[in-house]
């Protein structure tokens, strides 16, 4: 189908890394009209595969790079913005973290007014944590004009060996969010790590091919990426390292080539190390010739781990494409406002007044939500993460909470962001 539909669409990418999502939108029938990207050695790797392309390297929030005004009607805005703020493994700073560009890309879509939004990340995001983050998100795509929707997908549901769940949001005008349904797996599993990267493995002769793919018998965990703070490549934390030594791969690094014929582990190496080709197959690019990573191996690594993997891209961009052309019977929409995330949140953006927590507890009663004091406290506690609340204590001694403004860069020039990317810029990938 995709192909039947080469490019019939347009679309700006930002944040595009080296090229995962670009891929999986290019075979969904998207051709780009710009793609931005910081890190110059993923902007080369763009560049290089497709040098008909205007890739623009540099901070995407920064006017100078490109002018959003430009590209207004676009038919696609998407992009992978930066997941540290929202990681499960990092320290979850969301609105306060100078990389977080997930609600900027959200008014960004109120300015460029794209026919659809496409926006994925980490699984963090979908934790009770952001709650109050999430439903801002929906609420602003609600007064901008759009109907968003989020979905945990794993890629493994669509081919994919590996262990990846990726927190995605499509938004759309009604008009065509009727038709949009997020894209069904097909229920035939992925390959195994053996099945999949048996050739690549035996690409020199290997001799303990066979046994090592029979061996390697399950998915990968997830690829880590990792950024430029770190050191070289290697496949990740602790547990990663398990499972991988489980099914013969020594995770403590990335080899340039494959093993030779008469190969041996050393004492204590569970196996052979993987390659960055090896890697870029777990992440969903099957042929390896398809696309080519430029830069040094550490690099290489770096931009194929952070990468969206094409397969899930491609999905999710033609079950947008088929929305966009009105294809399938339209559904009865749910409108995102009435769609209550974080009922603390709703409660306390829809009143300019003060409230005590007995009142806001009485309100949310009122309206079918029952919730006791701990679970409230730990609620404001989250939502003060991102949000101003404004707190006093009045003369009975009970406390008040009014929510205030909403902590994330959203394009300010006076924003903390301004200051801590530039001073953070070089460890910024």
């Amino acid at each position: 189908m995709a192909q039947q539909h080469k490019h019939q669409f347009k679309v700006v990418e930002i944040c595009a890394g080296a090229g995962g999502q670009s891929l999986g939108l290019d075979r969904a029938g998207f051709g780009h009209e710009l793609a931005v990207e910081l890190d110059p050695n993923a902007a080369k790797t763009l560049m290089h595969n497709h040098d008909e392309w205007d890739v623009r390297i540099g901070d995407v929030a920064d006017p100078k790079v490109w002018n959003p005004s430009d590209y207004e009607g676009v038919d696609l805005l998407a992009g992978g913005v930066p997941c540290p703020p929202f990681s499960i493994a990092g320290k979850q700073l969301g609105a306060n973290d100078e990389r977080d560009l997930f609600a900027w890309a959200v008014e960004l879509c109120g300015k460029v007014r794209p026919r659809a939004l496409l926006l994925e990340n980490v699984r963090g995001l979908s934790t009770n944590r952001f709650t109050g983050y999430r439903q801002h998100v929906l609420d602003r795509l609600n007064e901008h004009g759009y109907i968003g929707q989020w979905k945990l997908l794993h890629a493994s549901d669509f081919g994919v060996p590996q262990l990846r769940p990726r927190f995605v949001l499509v938004a759309l005008p009604a008009e065509h969010a009727q038709y949009f349904r997020w894209p069904d797996s097909g229920g035939t599993p992925p390959p195994t790590v053996g099945e999949a990267l048996k050739d690549l493995m035996s690409a020199r002769g290997w001799r303990g091919a066979d046994d090592w793919a029979r061996k390697a018998d399950r998915i990968a965990p997830t690829i880590v990426g990792g950024s430029k703070k770190h050191g070289g490549a290697d496949l990740g934390p602790t547990r990663a390292k398990q499972a991988w030594a489980a099914m013969g791969v020594d995770a403590m690094g990335v080899a340039d080539a494959p093993p030779e014929a008469g190969w041996e582990p050393p004492e204590m190496v569970p196996g052979p190390k993987l390659t960055t080709e090896m890697v870029a197959r777990i992440q969903g690019w099957n042929d390896p010739g398809e696309w080519e990573f430029t830069g040094r191996k550490t690099s290489r690594y770096r931009q194929i781990g952070n990468a969206f993997p094409p397969p899930v891209a491609e999905a999710v961009g033609s079950a947008i494409a088929r929305a966009l052309r009105k294809e399938g019977e339209p559904q009865t929409l749910i409108e995102s406002t009435s769609t209550v995330l974080d009922p603390v949140y709703k409660l306390l953006s829809s009143s300019s007044r003060a409230m005590a927590a007995d009142t806001i507890l009485r309100r949310l009663s009122k309206a079918g939500v029952q919730m006791d004091q701990p679970e409230l406290e730990r609620r404001l506690i989250h939502l003060s993460h991102d949000f101003e609340i404004v707190e006093k204590q009045r003369r009975d001694g009970a406390r008040t909470y009014r929510l205030s403004e909403f902590k994330a860069f959203l394009g300010q020039e006076d924003h903390d962001r301004q200051v801590l990317f530039s001073k953070h810029r070089a460890r910024i990938s």
